[in-house]
């Protein structure tokens, strides 16, 4: 029984030195990996033409000030900062971009983002601080982590509001599937909350299509949705005998959505969205939503892009 006993406080002891050895090293593991994260610089193009390297948290900031209001919801603003981190992580590693002298700009054609003087030009001075510090909280509490699926970053895109229909597939909207960007319920509680009304006259529809013959009378079949979403936005349009992408159509004729409704008059169209963006990915509205209801980052993330994983950012 002794001899027993013996053999057991041994591994005991062996067992504790190993314990022993062993925290302090993975401490110091993750703090150098922490320290090489911190380390990354990203090439931005500013306005005025110029690239300038800023380190990733601190560019991250920026955009989460111009992409979500900074009233919303702690966990929805860390879900913003999650998914720009992971948009901007693919940029970092894309080596096929249009220019190789920076990785991404300061509009929506990568993501939007502000400078200091543009947050306190927006917010004024008072709640310049105010603000600074949730959004900086919200990219502190999330560092490092980003969104992967088969071993790569996401396409972790986003809008603002997928409106009175649940959010798109990306092959609805764009020309590839993505098995994290599908149909998902909006988690939106004001359904109507983006509504707006256009009109054109018939002049102002052969502008903005850049049509140059003379226009005639509109009738019923001038404007028509041909193929509709799995949800039900329109995906090809015919307008005066010509068949669009309906997120083309959007652009040239400056809509909010593709969810649409519309009236022809002989002299006159009016079209009615609603929604806000191209309705993939995580609605912005929808994020804040949740956060109201206490749901987390993470649970708000595994919502919008279903399957994918958290991990903590590395580079090559």
């Amino acid at each position: 029984m002794k001899r027993g006993m013996k053999k057991e406080w041994v591994w005991l002891i062996v067992i504790s030195f190993c314990i022993v050895l062993t925290i302090p090293w993975s401490v110091l593991r993750w703090q150098k990996e922490r320290i090489s994260t911190d380390d990354v610089e990203i090439r931005v193009m500013m306005p005025d033409g110029g690239v300038v390297k800023l380190p990733l948290e601190e560019y991250l900031l920026g955009v989460v000030a111009a992409e979500m209001p900074a009233e919303f919801g702690e966990e929805a603003l860390k879900a913003q900062a999650v998914a720009a981190r992971t948009y901007a992580a693919k940029r970092l590693i894309q080596g096929n971009l249009p220019d190789g002298g920076y990785d991404v700009d300061t509009t929506v054609q990568t993501q939007a983002w502000l400078s200091d003087k543009q947050m306190r030009d927006k917010w004024g001075w008072l709640n310049y601080w105010k603000y600074k510090s949730k959004l900086s909280k919200a990219v502190i509490g999330t560092r490092s982590m980003v969104l992967v699926a088969d071993g790569d970053y996401i396409e972790a895109v986003y809008h603002s509001s997928s409106g009175r229909k649940p959010t798109e597939r990306s092959e609805d909207v764009w020309s590839s599937s993505r098995p994290y960007l599908q149909n998902v319920s909006s988690e939106e509680d004001d359904l109507q909350r983006y509504v707006k009304s256009y009109s054109f006259s018939t002049q102002e529809l052969y502008k903005k299509l850049g049509i140059t013959y003379t226009p005639h009378s509109l009738t019923s079949g001038d404007f028509q949705v041909l193929v509709r979403t799995s949800v039900g936005r329109a995906k090809s349009v015919k307008v005066l005998g010509k068949v669009y992408p309906a997120t083309q159509l959007r652009t040239l004729l400056g809509l909010s959505s593709t969810d649409i409704e519309w009236v022809v008059q002989p002299d006159r169209l009016t079209i009615t969205t609603y929604g806000n963006g191209h309705a993939v990915g995580m609605s912005q509205w929808g994020a804040n939503d949740m956060a109201k209801k206490n749901f987390k980052v993470d649970e708000i993330l595994s919502h919008y892009y279903p399957g994918a994983k958290f991990m903590a950012l590395g580079f090559k």
